[in-house]
């Protein structure tokens, strides 16, 4: 009896399979259509609930969009009759001119060659093995040091332009993680040629390409092995090109498509303009207006002011994005017939903070996963670790970018870049849904870099100005 109802039970707590209910209903429809009434009626969800399976909503997309271009419009004309128009293209120029300081950064971005070469014959060296495998780990090290540790003595000492003494420092940080993967990839070629084994690379060139038609007329390739990479040629091609990631042999392109580029280059010349033009301005006046409420730490004026910032600069940095990841780099890509054009992926539809990062820049993710990431979990240590080691090393280029030309250090981009790493485990651990994950980038994206300029623009303000005036 026990065994009977136990059975019973059981089968009261089963519930019916989705595919049994739909046949019901199915069912059911068909036997209500033999009626006379005309039934029109069926089972169905809303639209908008979760169980309905609809995901069309172009149309509420299309209104977001017009919304938001009229929201912006309407704040563009607030500020032209506020402020009048303070946009001048010459104006950079005029500053790099009228300013002898800045000069300096000039000079920087020509003596960063020297460390180029330092790096070619370090390699020359090891190649034909007069020198040892530590003396030229030493060589590495030391010349590494200098490329940072000039351009920074130089900047803090004569005080540059911030803006051209920016750019000279993200030149110098691309440059350093460059000479890593060159020392790297060469190593281990050596390493790799010590113990007689081929060297196998994708079927592409560097820089010493040669095409040879072969019997039956079709081209054939010649590919560069180690130590014939060797060469100036060489070594400048990888310079230039869009990629943090040595190899012997990089893919190319079979020509240079003409029309493509113009279309490139136009973006760029075009995009960088509009970028300069929307900060001076709506960026410029807005940071200034900011300045007494953040002195005074007036909260609601500061939040307000944040918030009115954060939609210009979230426009400016997705212009940006377009014109440095889309626009400029396809057009060196294009020049150099650089044949690797992925440079992000659809970062814009990250669930997580740790996908965002590996779709947004994918030139640094590769370099990070090459060099440092890999390389350590080898060697024993946890994948934590080993992700945290890297948003160090990325919150440590990200403060030198910044505090270096400012002449001052806040950390803050540093804390905030070393900060992704509990943010993505409260995302992970609480955005359990794509949709919220998904949403939670963005907001950090949109509030996170007015908080960092607001940040850094009162600090330089009180230390440079506030004193004087």
């Amino acid at each position: 009896m026990a065994t009977k109802s136990t059975a019973k039970t059981v089968r009261l707590r089963r519930t019916i399979s989705m595919n049994k209910v739909e046949d019901i209903y199915k069912e059911e429809f068909t036997d209500r259509k033999s009626q006379p009434d005309k039934p029109i009626h069926k089972h169905a969800d809303s639209l908008l609930s979760t169980a309905s399976g609809f995901t069309n909503y172009r149309g509420l997309l299309n209104l977001c969009i017009l919304l938001l271009a009229l929201a912006n419009t309407r704040l563009f004309l607030e500020n032209i009759l506020k402020y009048g128009i303070l946009i001048d293209p010459v104006k950079i120029i005029q500053l790099l001119v009228s300013e002898p300081y800045s000069w300096p950064n000039v000079i920087l971005l020509l003596v960063s060659n020297i460390f180029a070469l330092v790096a070619l014959y370090n390699e020359k060296l090891l190649a034909k093995g007069w020198i040892s495998e530590n003396t030229g780990f030493g060589i590495t090290v030391v010349n590494l040091v200098l490329c940072l540790l000039i351009p920074s003595t130089v900047i803090l000492v004569l005080h540059p332009n911030p803006i051209f003494s920016c750019i000279t420092c993200g030149m110098y940080s691309m440059m350093f993680l460059k000479l890593v993967s060159y020392f790297s990839v060469n190593r281990w070629c050596r390493l790799q040629r010590t113990e007689n084994k081929k060297i196998k690379r994708r079927k592409s060139l560097s820089v010493s390409e040669s095409m040879l038609k072969s019997e039956n007329g079709k081209p054939e390739t010649l590919l560069v092995s180690y130590p014939d990479n060797l060469n100036f040629s060489d070594l400048y091609y990888f310079l230039c090109a869009p990629t943090l990631c040595y190899e012997l042999n990089f893919p190319r392109s079979l020509r240079i498509r003409k029309r493509f580029l113009l279309k490139r280059a136009i973006e760029m010349i075009f995009l960088s303009q509009l970028i300069m033009a929307l900060i001076q301005q709506w960026i410029i006046p807005t940071v200034y207006n900011s300045m007494k409420p953040l002195s005074e730490l007036e909260f609601p004026r500061m939040v307000e002011r944040l918030l009115k910032l954060a939609v210009p600069n979230h426009i400016i940095w997705l212009i940006f994005f377009y014109c440095f990841f889309h626009s400029s780099l396809n057009v060196i890509a294009e020049i150099l017939r650089f044949g690797d054009r992925e440079f992000y992926k659809d970062w814009w539809n990250a669930e997580t903070v740790d996908k965002f990062w590996k779709t947004w820049n994918v030139p640094v993710h590769r370099w990070c996963v090459r060099h440092l990431f890999k390389p350590l979990v080898k060697r024993g240590y946890s994948k934590m670790f080993a992700s945290v080691a890297v948003f160090a090393l990325s919150a440590f280029f990200h403060e030198f970018i910044v505090s270096v030309p400012l002449r001052m250090f806040r950390v803050w981009a540093f804390s905030a870049m070393l900060g992704q790493v509990p943010f993505s485990l409260f995302v992970n651990k609480y955005c359990h849904h794509e949709k919220y994950g998904n949403m939670a980038v963005w907001l950090s994206l949109i509030l996170g870099q007015p908080i960092a300029i607001f940040a850094y623009v009162h600090d330089y303000y009180i230390i440079h100005y506030a004193a004087s005036t």
